[in-house]
C-alpha cells in the first residue's frame, strides 16, 4: 500500500516546508503545483521563486488540477500542493461563482479525488489549508468554499495513512 499523508494548516505556517521536509530523501518526486499562473502578479511569482528555489533540481514539476490520472499512474513520489487551490480552481472550472447550486459538481470532483487518492499505487504527500477554524463568512460564496474545503479536508484525511498539522513551523501528528 502507499503512503498517503495529508499537511493540514494555516496560511504560512510552514506547511509546505514540511511537505519537502518528509520526501526530501527521496531523489526523484513529482512536485505538483495546483496554482496556475497569474502572469503579472510580483508577488505570486515571488512565492513561486521561493518554493522553486527550496526543491532539490532532481524533482520534476506538473502545473495542474488534473490530479487523478496523477494518483493513478505508478512513479515517483507526489507532492499536491496544495489542495486549497485546486479546489478555488476546480470551482472556476465549473463556474460555481456565478451559479451556487453547481457546487455538486465541485462534490463529484472530490469523490472522484478521494477515489484516486485512496488507490494511489504511489506515496503521495498533499498540502492543505483549514479554513474552517475562523469565523463564518458573510456571503454565501465563501460560505460554499469553506465548506466545500472542510468536506475535501474530511474526505482526503480519512483516506490517508497519516495526517499532520503544522502551525508556526511545527509540525505535530493528528490521530
Amino acid at each position: 500500500m502507499a503512503d498517503r499523508t495529508l499537511l493540514l494548516g494555516g496560511a504560512r505556517s510552514g506547511k509546505s516546508i514540511a511537505a519537502e521536509r518528509l520526501l526530501s530523501s527521496e531523489p526523484d518526486v513529482l512536485y505538483v503545483a495546483t496554482g496556475g499562473h497569474d502572469s503579472g502578479n510580483a508577488e505570486w511569482a515571488d512565492r513561486v521563486a521561493k518554493h522553486r528555489a527550496r526543491r532539490p533540481a532532481t524533482w520534476g514539476l506538473a502545473e495542474t488540477i488534473d490530479l487523478v490520472p496523477l494518483l493513478e499512474a505508478s512513479g515517483p513520489p507526489l507532492l499536491i500542493d496544495c489542495l486549497t487551490l485546486w479546489l478555488s480552481r476546480t470551482m472556476d472550472a465549473v463556474d460555481v461563482w456565478s451559479d451556487l447550486g453547481r457546487a455538486d459538481l465541485v462534490d463529484q470532483q472530490i469523490a472522484a479525488l478521494a477515489e484516486a487518492w485512496s488507490a494511489t499505487p504511489r506515496r503521495a504527500v498533499a498540502v492543505s489549508n483549514d479554513v474552517g477554524s475562523g469565523i463564518v463568512p458573510a456571503d454565501s460564496g465563501t460560505r460554499l468554499f469553506r465548506d466545500l474545503m472542510g468536506r475535501l479536508n474530511t474526505t482526503i484525511s480519512l483516506a490517508s495513512d497519516q495526517v499532520l498539522w503544522t502551525i508556526a513551523g511545527r509540525t505535530l501528528p493528528l490521530t
